[in-house]
This record gives C-alpha cells, sequence and structure tokens, in this order.
C-alpha cells in the first residue's frame, strides 16, 4: 500500500471540499469520501492519489458524539501512515467546550499520533482570514474584523465567538497548553520547524498573513517527523500543497446544461444576498418545501428550464431541528435529479451540506471543476441516478453575491 503524503478529516464537508480544493488546485491528486470507508476502500484511494480525505460532521457535535465520530476517523487515516494527518476546521476557528471541540481534537489527535506539539493554522488570506500575534481576524463583505467583532461570527448560533486570541479560545476547551509562534519571529522554513519541535506547549498557533507565511510553514510542516498532526483551515491545507507543487490544475466550469436547484439551510446574511440575487435574475425563489405538495411549484419551475432556490429561512421556523430541515432538502434533490429536472444542485450550509450529502448516499466527491478563487464543482460518487451529478457545497459566508447565478452560466466573476 502506498503511504499518502496527506491524510484529513474534516469537521463539515463544505471545509473538507475546500481542503481538498486546495491540494487539487495545486496538481495534488485526491479523494474526498462522505463517511469512513472500509480500510480497502482507504488504501485503494492511497494507491491512487496524493491526498485521502474523509469530511465529517464534527463541527455540529458535542463532546461524546463528536469522540464517536472523530477518533475512528483520525485513526483509520493515521494508519495509512500520511506524511502529514490534518483536521480540517473552520477558518473561523468555529468550536466550543460544548459543541465541535477542538480541544478535544487536539486530545484525540496527540493520542494517535503521540504527544508532541500541535501546530494549529486557521488563517487563509486568500478568504480574508488572517492570524497575528495568535490573535484571528476575518474579513465580511470586504471589511476586516476582528473575530470576537465579525458581524456573523460574534453573532453564530451555535458557536459566537467572543475571543479572538486563538490560544484563549481553544484553551478553554482542553486542560493541554496552548502558545503562540509570532510572525516577526519567522526566519526560514528550517528555523521554524525547529521552534515548533522544540515548543514546551502541546499546541502552537501560527501566524498568517499572506502567501509567503503559507508557504513558509507549509514548508516548514514538511521538515517535521511524520506523522505529523496538524489542526487548521484549507489555509493550512494550501500552505502544505504550495511546499510541493505539482500537475496542472483542474480547468474551469462549463454553463449548467439545464436548470440549477439551490436547497438552503444556511442563515447568513451572505446567503441571503445570494438568493436575492438570483430571484433578481429570475429564479424560483420560495421556502424550502414540507411535502411534495409544497414541491411541487418548484418541481413545475425545474421541468420549464427555470433554475431553483428553497431556502429554509423564507419560510417559518423549522421544526427546530437541523435533522428535519437537511432530511426535506435530500429529499427533494434526490427526486429532481432522479427524475432528470436537473443535474447541478448547490446546497447551502456548512452542518446543512454535510448531512443533505450523507442522507444522498454519495460515497465520495472529485473536483470537477474550480471556476474561481475557492468555489470547486464536485462529481458525486453514488449508486444510482446521483452518479455524476454536480454538486457544489458553499458554506454560509463563501461566494460573491451573484455565485448562484455565475453558477448556472459558468460565468467569470
Amino acid at each position: 500500500m502506498s503511504e499518502p503524503a496527506v491524510g484529513f478529516y474534516g469537521d463539515d464537508v463544505t471545509g473538507s471540499v475546500d481542503a481538498l480544493l486546495q491540494f487539487t488546485r495545486r496538481g495534488w491528486r485526491g479523494r474526498l469520501f462522505t463517511s469512513l470507508p472500509s480500510p480497502s476502500a482507504l488504501a485503494d484511494a492511497a494507491d491512487d492519489g496524493d491526498v485521502v480525505g474523509i469530511a465529517g460532521i464534527a463541527r455540529s457535535l458535542g463532546p461524546a458524539a463528536l469522540e464517536a465520530e472523530v477518533r475512528p476517523a483520525l485513526g483509520a487515516l493515521a494508519a495509512l501512515r500520511p506524511a502529514v494527518l490534518q483536521y480540517k476546521a473552520c477558518s473561523t476557528v468555529d468550536s466550543s467546550p460544548e459543541v465541535g471541540s477542538l480541544g478535544r481534537v487536539l486530545e484525540i489527535g496527540r493520542d494517535l499520533t503521540g504527544a508532541r506539539p500541535v501546530p494549529l493554522l486557521f488563517a487563509q488570506p486568500d478568504f480574508g482570514r488572517y492570524t497575528v500575534f495568535g490573535h484571528h481576524f476575518a474579513a465580511d463583505n470586504g471589511v476586516v474584523y476582528r473575530l470576537d467583532r465579525q458581524p456573523t461570527m460574534s453573532r453564530h448560533p451555535s458557536t459566537p465567538m467572543s475571543e479572538s486570541d486563538i490560544a484563549r479560545h481553544l484553551g478553554a476547551q482542553t486542560a493541554l497548553a496552548l502558545t503562540g509562534i509570532p510572525l516577526t519571529s519567522y526566519t526560514d522554513a528550517a528555523d521554524l520547524a525547529r521552534r515548533i519541535e522544540a515548543c514546551v506547549a502541546d499546541a502552537v498557533v501560527l501566524d498568517a498573513l499572506d502567501a509567503h507565511h503559507l508557504r513558509l510553514i507549509g514548508e516548514a510542516i514538511g521538515g517535521l517527523a511524520p506523522t505529523a498532526f496538524v489542526v487548521g483551515s484549507g489555509g493550512l491545507s494550501a500552505a502544505i500543497a504550495d511546499a510541493a507543487p505539482r500537475r496542472p490544475a483542474p480547468a474551469a466550469v462549463a454553463a449548467a446544461t439545464g436548470p440549477v436547484l439551490v436547497v438552503s439551510g444556511s442563515r447568513s446574511p451572505r446567503t441571503r444576498r445570494q438568493t436575492a440575487v438570483a430571484a433578481d435574475a429570475g429564479w424560483f425563489v420560495a421556502p424550502l418545501p414540507r411535502d411534495d405538495r409544497e414541491a411541487a411549484p418548484a418541481r413545475d419551475a425545474l421541468r420549464a428550464g427555470r433554475s431553483v432556490v428553497l431556502a429554509s429561512d423564507l419560510g417559518p421556523d423549522d421544526d427546530g431541528a437541523l435533522d428535519g430541515l437537511t432530511r426535506r432538502a435530500a429529499r427533494i434533490v434526490r427526486t429532481a435529479v432522479a427524475a432528470g429536472e436537473t443535474r447541478r444542485v448547490i446546497v447551502c450550509g456548512g452542518d446543512s451540506s454535510s448531512r443533505v450529502v450523507r442522507l444522498l448516499g454519495i460515497r465520495a466527491l472529485s473536483i470537477a471543476a474550480n471556476p474561481w478563487g475557492n468555489v470547486a464543482l464536485l462529481h458525486a460518487h453514488a449508486d444510482g441516478p446521483l452518479d455524476g451529478a454536480e454538486l457544489l457545497l458553499k458554506g454560509g459566508q463563501v461566494g460573491d453575491d451573484d455565485l448562484f447565478e455565475r453558477v448556472r452560466t459558468g460565468g467569470a466573476p
């Protein structure tokens, strides 16, 4: 069995796709499983590519469920003996002691790979995420805010951010000791690798403001003894891949051959703006239907060639559960694709996307196209009519306001 350069677990499916995209954009071959596959399937993926990923749902789980989800996945990936084992976390450090605890993740990763300092990198400059002197910053609508003042993350419904100091934020989730290495002390990759290895703390926050910092960090991580356990964003994935670029990047996206279906569990202002722009462009926009009767107008629109947005926040509150709205979203996607009414689907919301993909029975995802920036169009690998369908899985804060229309037309920014 070949040993992949990187194995990663992503704490939601949109973040996992982002990690795969960062590697793919730099010519790495990879496969992303949507749940823990068999050892033989993992081994086949390792033989066939440079990077193997597992998309999970840990970002939305409590401590006991997170343990049951993450430990087997990281253990299976560690068994492949990759040079680097990454826990892919959101670039806005979404976590708390009660939900998606990254502190518990650090404990699990060190149990599996050894009691060595764990590099932490959440910066993703091309996505408006920066870390300076251990404090994290995130852009919103073109303005960069300290994380605890960023309009979306400071009022996040599950994990509101009240602290921008990453070590303090994660320190509330674990008894492990955390520290940081400021960018003012960066000299070269070899020196940074030595600083990480010599760190007396259990995990170390790394600063980054630009692509130069990412590349230096990626080279430093490449110099750590395998298997190096690391935690961080798609910026960390990009850093690792930038240190060893490989084949050509994927092609741009073509226009959809039929109407596009959007199902959304996202309540972010950005997704609402994207929905409004689609409505102005002539899309059919309605609340996410609760049953087949409510779904009938949307399906009529698809059959007439009109693209559709169905959003959970346009109607009355769901029965309060993420599981309820994702079951409804998966049902209409499955029905519309099986009937040949659409082949290109956008699922909005990080937690929603993870559950919808699993409910659809999609085994794995591969990058079909990278139309621009951090946007990835995916091919679904599944049994039945969903096999080969095109998917775009969009976190709440991803994409310009005209994203839906550009995915439909294949247009550039």
